[in-house]
């Protein structure tokens, strides 16, 4: 390889690294989170549209499935599912 090409490669080697640091990076925007399975007493008491002290009281009389982590109270997604078909059922019943 001759002096002239090398140093027009490395001339071509040295504008290709200015314009890639002249680039504004693009961000990757963040990957979306699965839905929770299990939620905190307050979130499904607003995904029902009631209070939270009504949450509570469900939960306590087994109305509403919940389980215990450690001393944290949670409510599997799927116990409001369960719970609205469960209401739906005593009115078509009624």
């Amino acid at each position: 390889m001759t002096d002239d090409r090398t140093t027009e490669i490395a001339s071509l080697i040295a504008r290709l690294a200015a314009l890639m640091a002249a680039r504004p990076q693009e961000e990757q925007p963040p990957r979306p989170l699965p839905p929770r399975v299990l939620l905190k007493v307050e979130e499904a008491a607003e995904r029902l549209g009631i209070g939270r002290t009504t949450a509570y009281a469900l939960v306590r009389s087994g109305e509403l499935e919940s389980v215990r982590i450690g001393s944290l109270r949670r409510i599997p997604s799927d116990a409001l599912t369960a719970y609205a078909e469960q209401l739906l059922a005593k009115k078509n019943a009624a």
